[in-house]
């Protein structure tokens, strides 16, 4: 008993060993620009840039692949974070910026299909089949993929109502001299 005790003891160790120095030896550096340009998008993998979710477009926007306005949902205060953060600078004039919006359920055009249930990649409607569904403003990241699908045409993109969390100071307009 002690000998098969033992054994295994020391098989583990020398597996652990060998891990950590595969692990170390194999170790794939990634930059760390991608971590923090991720944690800046929305995190919704709406897939409205063309790219499969945030990570991807995060580290396309890095390498240069992407411009900074790849993602819809973030807006102009997005691509301003990530001007900030990676050191550049942006012409954001070109950009039409909606403001904060956010996805509204016309109760009574509602039919209950779960169309839009099904597609939200942020999980912010709620409901159930044959009921009427609502959606969580605070989850809602308003990619607009569920007011494509929904077949009696019942969600809207709203702006949001201004709270703290949302509300800009407008820039002043130059005088004409």
């Amino acid at each position: 008993m002690l000998a098969a005790v033992l054994s295994l003891t020391l098989l583990g160790l020398a597996l652990g060993y060998l891990l950590g120095v595969a692990a170390r030896h194999f170790r794939v550096d990634t930059d760390p620009r991608v971590a923090e340009v991720e944690a800046l998008m929305p995190g919704s993998q709406c897939g409205q840039c063309g790219l499969p979710g945030c990570g991807p477009a995060a580290e396309a926007i890095v390498n240069g692949e992407a411009p900074l306005t790849v993602c819809p949902p973030g807006g102009k205060a997005l691509v301003e974070a990530l001007a900030q953060t990676l050191g550049v600078t942006v012409d954001t004039s070109g950009m039409v910026d909606t403001g904060a919006m956010i996805a509204r359920v016309d109760e009574s055009l509602c039919i209950g299909c779960t169309k839009c249930l099904r597609s939200c990649p942020t999980d912010a409607i709620v409901g159930g089949p044959k009921q009427i569904h609502t959606v969580m403003e605070r989850a809602c990241t308003a990619c607009g993929v569920c007011v494509d699908l929904c077949p009696t045409y019942s969600i809207n993109m709203v702006p949001e109502s201004p709270s703290l969390g949302t509300w800009r100071w407008h820039k002043p307009k130059l005088a004409a001299a």
